[in-house]
């Protein structure tokens, strides 16, 4: 029987010593510091159609109507991401001197250009949009009724930023 316990003790022990327990980290604000999101390679159409799923149900739910994707303005979108990421700011003037209307033109969108969201963080792409969607202006681009198309796209930096486009047209 002691015999018995003892491996039990040890199983016990072992089993303890292979659990981690990973505490958060406080900033000095005392609000947890952001986990890293990573986005993988190919990953590409799966965020930009929960995004473009999320943003429709927004829409609906103020009774827009509902958007789609759009390779142009998709292209628009990564061109301008990158771009923010070179000059090291988020703005809506490319390095170049561009404005969003300019590079729509440039990727051959023949519609209107109604709005372009930009940020520049460590969150993904629906905390993205949450935080777009608490903002009057931003918001007032993505719930815009002439809107039919959105792009959508990023650049995420080797520490973890990530600089996030959308462009909505109609």
């Amino acid at each position: 029987m002691a015999r018995l316990l003892g491996i039990l003790f040890s199983a016990l022990l072992v089993l303890a010593s292979c659990t981690t327990t990973t505490e958060t980290q406080l900033g000095a604000d005392g609000k947890p510091l952001p986990r890293l999101y990573r986005i993988s390679q190919g990953s590409t159409a799966k965020i930009q159609f929960r995004v473009l799923d999320s943003v429709n149900a927004l829409r609906q739910a103020s009774g827009a109507p509902a958007v789609q994707l759009n390779a142009q303005l998709n292209a628009a979108a990564a061109t301008h991401a990158r771009d923010m990421s070179v000059q090291n700011r988020p703005w809506h003037f490319g390095s170049d001197g561009s404005s969003p209307l300019d590079r729509v033109r440039r990727v051959g969108y023949s519609g209107a250009m109604l709005g372009e969201n930009i940020s520049e963080t460590y969150e993904t792409e629906l905390e993205t949009l949450a935080a777009w969607m608490e903002q009057p202006d931003t918001r007032n681009v993505i719930l815009d009724n002439r809107a039919v198309n959105l792009g959508f796209a990023w650049f995420q930096e080797k520490n973890g930023k990530i600089w996030w486009t959308m462009i909505l047209g109609s």
